[in-house]
This record gives structure tokens, sequence and C-alpha cells, in this order.
């Protein structure tokens, strides 16, 4: 088993155990020193897509999975980790366990754009499912977004 970092719409507990069905979640925590944006509008999709930057004064708010081998495989193909799309990184997190390392995924593509208003909540309403800080919550819901589709 090895931890995961979810930031997204897997950080829904209800999508990741239709997904990764024998990775439990472990705890939720701060991912410091980096900032949640968006990017890959290019691809073609209804808007941009999810992604971490680095950015020294901004955290975000990730739920840790303890994801099994086969799990991780399945996860990289729903995230397109295994076309290219995204790639794993490895992050430091901060959670109330302690600090954790774990993996998790980047956009391999450039920042910018904006997300479907579609998108955008299902990630507010991921992040609410994971217990996210309600100020959290509500910054996602306040985002600007794509109101209709490309």
């Amino acid at each position: 088993m090895t931890a995961y970092a979810a930031y997204g719409t897997n950080l829904d507990p209800a999508r990741m155990s239709e997904r990764c069905p024998h990775s439990p979640l472990q705890t939720t925590g701060w991912l410091t020193g980096w900032r949640l944006t968006f990017g890959g509008e290019e691809h073609g999709w209804d808007g941009a897509l999810a992604t971490i930057v680095p950015d020294p004064i901004d955290q975000v708010f990730v739920a840790v999975y303890d994801v099994t081998p086969a799990d991780a495989i399945a996860l990289d193909q729903w995230e397109s980790a295994d076309s290219g799309l995204y790639r794993r990184t490895k992050v430091r997190l901060s959670t109330l366990v302690g600090e954790v390392v774990a993996w998790t995924y980047v956009l391999d593509a450039y920042e910018g754009g904006l997300p479907s208003a579609s998108y955008l909540g299902v990630l507010a309403d991921a992040a609410e499912a994971a217990d996210a800080p309600a100020d959290y919550v509500a910054a996602l819901r306040r985002r600007d977004c794509r109101s209709t589709g490309l």
C-alpha cells in the first residue's frame, strides 16, 4: 500500500471507493507550498482540468488514501496518467496524524484556462464530502468558470 493524496474529484470518498475499492481513506490534511489551479484546456474537454503547482504561500486540501498496487494501476488509467496527461509526483502533507509522504497527480499541460461550471461544482462537492473546511469549499464555488460548454 502507498499513500495517495487526492485534491480533485477523488476527494470524495464515495467516488474513490468506486474507482479504488481496496484503498481506504486514511486521513485528510494540507499540501502546503502548492496551489490548486487549472490547465489543459487545449485537450478539448469542456474547460480546463484541475492540477496543482508550487506556490510558497498557498495550500491545497487533500484526502489521503492507502492505495493497493492494483488500484493504483486502475487510478492511473482513470486519471489518464497511463497516456501522459497527468504524471505522478511525490509530496509531503501535513495531517492530524503527522507528516505524510504521498504521491499525487500533476497535469502535464500548460496552466491556464477556466474549468466548466459543472466540473467546478463536482470539485466543490467532492471537497465538501471529504469534510474540507467550509471556507475552502466556498472559495472553490466562487472561482471563475465557464458558464457554458466549449
